[in-house]
């Protein structure tokens, strides 16, 4: 995402947990996770997310296990599966899993050990890519034991209609302390779960018609309303709609820039993740010599990266398509569920001065959050829900192919935290390739900036190469600050 959350921290535990027992507590999916769940075509389109965090122990596992256990009973989501209507007539359901097992989705894993970075990343891009049980709650979580120096690991995986990024870091948040120690008396969930007598299928698609009979005047009265303004007001309306057509041709246009000579064969179905990390306050530093972002310094990290892999490939290339998500939530949103819009624009991958590169994804990205039409897909969602499932994810699949790159920027916590007894000292994501040829994500976590990089293996000829390039591409960037005090 490309906003900071301006949610403020909680200041006690109490607050925190009364939060955690209204995460992702929608009874229905909204529109766009409707489609991400009936588009999925594991792997090529997986909407799996995978996190990797790294702990400085290893957790005492009863510990480890039983929080688990709180944090489900806490948390209504954790312990709810997908329920579809017998018609496409509406969004599908969460509903309790009346044979929830925890130990199904909590799990023990132990590398050959001494093991390196290299070793926890091929373990996760398999667990990343084993598709979800479609009954069951659509998370699972892996501790993996076995690394060098004593230390451990956690590999986390969420379906993405849980959940966007945001989200993600939420519910991390929630459940994780302040402390190496036991926490005692914690609060259980005192609340019941939605739907207190689940319906079947048939019954939510009735319950669905029934809403959208209730909900037919309203939506008569607004058309009404509109037609009136239509009427009495023609300018404003034309004006309005000049603008959002003009809006909608740059957000729905053909690809922004011709896309890669080097990243044109994708299958989807070869994950390869990789790395990346630096201070916070670095990025920050590099970003403010070139009066941007940190959003801004981290994407002119990657595209100075792409540019020197072409360039080793004999491939330069001035421009890519990109994809960006927008973050759509309010501080005072509910937790949770998906708020987001994706934009699409060049890249300009050719830019060799960092600073000039930072200077002009600023205004780019500027300029995109202030589209009329950038949530349009959202639009276009309910539509394609109700028509056969293998069309819309055709269409998904075209949309997300759109873009060679593709980037997201969440706030992790600025303070440390633990699991079980162990020091969380890095948190790695990794989100899915719904077409794309490169997703990266970032994570800003007690001071680092943590960088996932997912590549699909039959696009990058290299993958290695490409990490080592975006990795001088970083420190292209962070070059600024390091002059800048010189």
């Amino acid at each position: 995402m490309t906003q900071r959350e301006s949610r403020k921290p909680f200041s006690t535990n109490e607050e925190a947990w009364a939060a955690a027992s209204e995460w992702g507590r929608q009874e229905r999916m909204n529109e766009i996770e409707s489609l991400m769940w009936r588009s999925e075509r594991h792997p090529r389109l997986s909407s799996t997310i995978t996190s990797v965090l790294v702990f400085d122990s290893v957790p005492d596992w009863d510990r480890f296990f039983a929080a688990h256990e709180w944090a489900t009973e806490l948390i209504p989501r954790t312990r709810q599966r997908v329920l579809e209507p017998a018609l496409p007539v509406g969004p599908p359901a969460w509903i309790p899993d009346e044979n929830f097992q925890l130990d199904y989705h909590v799990q023990r894993a132990h590398l050959p050990g001494p093991a390196g970075m290299s070793e926890l990343l091929e373990l996760a891009q398999s667990i990343a890519l084993q598709p979800f049980d479609r009954t069951r709650p659509l998370w699972q979580g892996t501790l993996v034991e076995g690394l060098d120096g004593g230390r451990a690991a956690y590999v986390l995986k969420l379906h993405h209609s849980l959940t966007d990024g945001m989200g993600g870091i939420q519910l991390m948040t929630l459940v994780q302390s302040r402390t190496r120690e036991h926490t005692p008396d914690k609060p259980r969930a005192v609340d019941p779960l939605p739907y207190k007598e689940n319906p079947d299928a048939s019954g939510l698609a009735m319950m669905e018609l029934t809403e959208q009979a209730r909900r037919l005047p309203s939506v008569v009265g607004r058309a009404l309303t509109a037609g009136a303004r239509a009427v009495t007001r023609p300018g404003d309306v034309l004006s309005e709609v000049v603008r959002f057509g003009a809006s909608l041709r740059r957000t729905l246009s053909p690809p922004p820039a011709p896309p890669s000579p080097l990243l044109r064969e994708r299958s989807g179905t070869a994950w390869r993740f990789g790395v990346l990390e630096c201070g916070l306050d670095s990025l920050k530093a590099a970003a403010k010599v070139a009066g941007g972002s940190l959003n801004d310094a981290y994407v002119a990290a990657l595209l100075g990266g792409l540019r020197l892999y072409h360039e080793r490939l004999d491939a330069p290339v001035d421009e890519l398509p990109m994809a960006m998500p927008v973050s759509l939530r309010k501080a005072d949103d509910p937790m949770g569920g998906n708020k987001f819009a994706g934009a699409f624009f060049a890249a300009p991958v050719g830019i060799a001065d960092p600073a000039e590169r930072i200077a002009t994804i600023r205004g780019t990205v500027l300029s995109l959050r202030i589209e009329p039409a950038l949530d349009t897909f959202s639009m276009v969602a309910p539509v394609l829900n109700r028509i056969p499932s293998a069309i819309g994810g055709l269409v998904y699949e075209r949309v997300g192919g759109v873009a060679d790159l593709s980037a997201s920027n969440v706030p992790g916590v600025p303070y440390p935290v633990y699991m079980a007894g162990a020091k969380v000292e890095r948190m790695f994501p990794f989100g899915p390739l719904p077409g794309v040829a490169v997703m990266a994500a970032m994570v800003s976590h007690a001071g680092t900036c943590c960088i996932g990089i997912n590549c699909d293996g039959d696009a990058v000829a290299d993958p290695a190469m490409l990490i080592d390039c975006l990795r001088d591409g970083l420190n292209e960037v962070l070059s600024l600050a390091e002059e800048d005090r010189a």
